[in-house]
Parts: structure tokens; C-alpha cells; sequence
């Protein structure tokens, strides 16, 4: 899978971790930064990611910072995303069964590595279920137009 992956200063080391788990799993990514602790501006990062994402250039994107609240109001304003803030595996696993979430959003001062690595490979091992889901999905589509 290939999956763009973006944080401002506030998540870059937990950004830096997730980059070497996607190798470890066997994923591909592209950074879009930061590229190290110095501040930004998180929708600098954000909007760039949800736009490759929305333009299918990548499979799914993952963004962090601080909570992942400021990243995911940025994500999505982008037609086509759908970005969840998820800080436990059932909201993670939900997110992509249930709302076809493309975009993975993460706060770096909320979890620790651990429960990341188990959210991450979670989100990334889930599938949309269709179903009664996919007419609400659609429903959000229908919003962007």
C-alpha cells in the first residue's frame, strides 16, 4: 500500500516512528514533512497530503500533530477525505469498516509509541464493509458536490 504521510513539529517524532513501521509492514511512503522539530504551520502539511490522497496518487494518508484534532479539521475541508482522529484500535479498526476513512490522524501527545504501532497496523489492516455503509458514505460524497 502506498501511503502519504505528513506531521508539523508537535508529531514529528512519532511521524519519524510510523515511517519506519509502514517499512517494516511492507508499505511504501512518501513524506511530505516536516522534516524536523523547527514549528510549522500544520495545515502546510496536511492539505498537501489530503490532496494526494484525494487524487488517488496514494492508497491512504497518516498525519500527526499535537492531538491530530488540527490536522484532521485541515484534511477534511479536501473533497473526497475522510479523516478520523483515532487514539485507540476500535475507533482505528471503525474508521475504516464503517467510514471508509482515508486519512489516519494522530496525536503524538495524546498516545505513545506503543498503542501507535497497534492503531497504525490496525487502520492499515482494516477494509471498508460496504454495505448499509456504503449509501451513508455516499451520502457524505453527495455533501462535497
Amino acid at each position: 500500500m502506498r501511503i502519504a504521510i505528513g506531521s508539523d513539529h508537535a508529531g514529528f517524532a512519532m511521524k519519524q516512528a510510523i515511517v519506519g513501521l509502514l517499512s517494516e509492514l511492507g508499505h511504501s511512503c512518501e513524506d511530505f514533512g516536516c522534516f524536523n522539530s523547527n514549528s510549522v504551520d500544520y495545515p502546510d502539511i496536511a492539505q498537501p497530503v489530503a490532496e494526494a490522497v484525494s487524487k488517488k496518487s496514494f492508497d491512504r494518508g497518516i498525519l500527526v500533530c499535537s492531538t491530530g484534532i488540527g490536522m484532521s479539521i485541515v484534511a477534511n475541508k479536501v473533497p473526497g477525505i475522510r479523516a478520523a482522529v483515532c487514539h485507540d484500535t476500535f475507533s482505528a479498526r471503525r474508521a475504516r469498516e464503517h467510514n471508509d476513512a482515508n486519512v489516519l490522524c494522530l496525536g503524538e501527545w495524546v498516545i505513545g509509541q506503543g498503542l501507535m504501532r497497534e492503531i497504525v497496523t490496525t487502520y492499515l489492516s482494516a477494509d471498508f464493509v460496504g454495505g448499509r455503509h456504503t449509501r451513508r458514505v455516499e451520502k457524505i460524497h453527495a455533501m462535497e458536490r
